[in-house]
């Protein structure tokens, strides 16, 4: 089959998690057969900070850790009807712009012999629903919802035909061990300082901590205001920038443990949703320390990695990791086990494909598959 993934970005990671995890799954979609191509605007808001961040190199980089990644531009004269009429799955992330979701969902009511798919992996269904609420997805087969809370919000809410429940995962052909020599640090933070929906949060579960233990600390992320960045001098944690996701294993690899700050919006309204770097974490056999945030799907195992209810904890916990490396290694391979078991982009590629069967192909394309 030929996968068209109309995402904000593929080959831009700048505050956008979402292209580690498209990545992941294109390679696996590609290594059980199918074919994919990546559409993205060249105008994007991702892109264009990467460019700014990071310079043009920042996009050669991207072409050569995934020469195997099929990724193109579309601007205001791009013919999006030739290109869906050119694949049999279309899967559309919510970033979209709105008159481009309602065109494609036009395309397909005109009789498109694509199976169409919305992707949301955000939580602004809950805190921006009205966003949500103005798309058009008449002309959409399904909708595929990084968690099973947001899954029911969709229904509850009457968005979508038929909704399916479809967590991110860690890109395990980026996000595993590495032996790059000597430790650099004790603490490594991978995150973005956003909208301020995670700073008192921010404060009591990192800042807080590595000043109180003195710890080696580095943090890599974009979007923190000069206050912040005030606050981390002050605490004496390293502020190292923005980094490339290829780049983060070797930022774990030269560190003893990491933590988990979720934003509020997905611990008050969205139980269950973890955002993709826990996955990526553990992937890479990091010890991992979280802020409090409800598992309820049972997605990880007791032990994968332990939970601080305040800042006290926190360093409790921290404390009792680096202080015993073979505690901080049997919890680590824990977490591992379970993503290689069950949250790898190779197991969402299956789900999806399972989700393609169950629904079927659009039009004439099901009986030429079946052929």
């Amino acid at each position: 089959m030929r996968f068209l993934f109309y995402t904000h970005s593929l080959a831009s990671d700048w505050n956008h998690g979402n292209a580690h995890f498209l990545r992941g799954v294109m390679r696996a979609l590609q290594a059980r057969g199918h074919e994919t191509t990546a559409l993205e605007p060249a105008d994007g808001w991702s892109r264009e900070n990467l460019l700014a961040d990071r310079g043009p190199g920042a996009l050669d980089a991207f072409a050569r850790s995934f020469p195997d990644l099929d990724s193109r531009t579309y601007g205001p004269d791009f013919v999006h009807e030739a290109a869906l009429d050119d694949a049999d799955v279309e899967v559309v992330h919510e970033w979209t712009e709105p008159a481009l979701v309602a065109r494609i969902g036009r395309a397909r009511r005109a009789g498109g012999r694509f199976l169409l798919l919305f992707h949301d992996t955000h939580h602004r269904a809950i805190s921006a629903g009205q966003q949500i609420a103005g798309l058009d997805l008449d002309g959409f087969d399904g909708v595929l919802a990084f968690g099973e809370s947001l899954r029911e919000h969709y229904l509850s809410a009457g968005w979508g035909r038929q909704v399916f429940t479809w967590h991110e995962a860690a890109d395990t052909s980026v996000f595993r061990p590495l032996d790059v020599g000597p430790e650099s640090g004790d603490l490594v933070w991978i995150g973005n300082w956003g909208d301020g929906e995670r700073t008192r949060e921010l404060e009591t579960f990192l800042i807080a901590p590595c000043e109180r233990l003195r710890l080696r600390a580095r943090i890599h992320g974009v979007r923190y205001p000069a206050e912040a960045l005030a606050r981390l001098r002050g605490a004496g944690i390293d502020y190292a920038g923005s980094i490339a996701n290829t780049d983060v294993p070797v930022a774990f690899a030269r560190h003893r443990v990491t933590v988990h700050v979720p934003r509020r919006p997905y611990v008050r309204h969205l139980p269950g949703i973890p955002t993709i770097r826990p996955f990526e974490a553990l992937a890479c056999g990091i010890p991992l320390v979280s802020a409090p945030w409800q598992d309820a799907e049972g997605l990880f195992r007791p032990g994968d990695f332990r939970v601080a209810r305040d800042g006290n904890e926190m360093c409790g916990h921290l404390t009792e990791l680096l202080r015993d490396p073979e505690a901080a290694a049997a919890q680590a391979r824990a977490g591992r086990e379970t993503v290689l078991a069950r949250h790898t982009c190779g197991h969402r590629a299956d789900e999806l494909l399972a989700i393609v069967g169950r629904l079927g192909l659009a039009g004439s394309r099901q009986k030429e598959a079946a052929t």
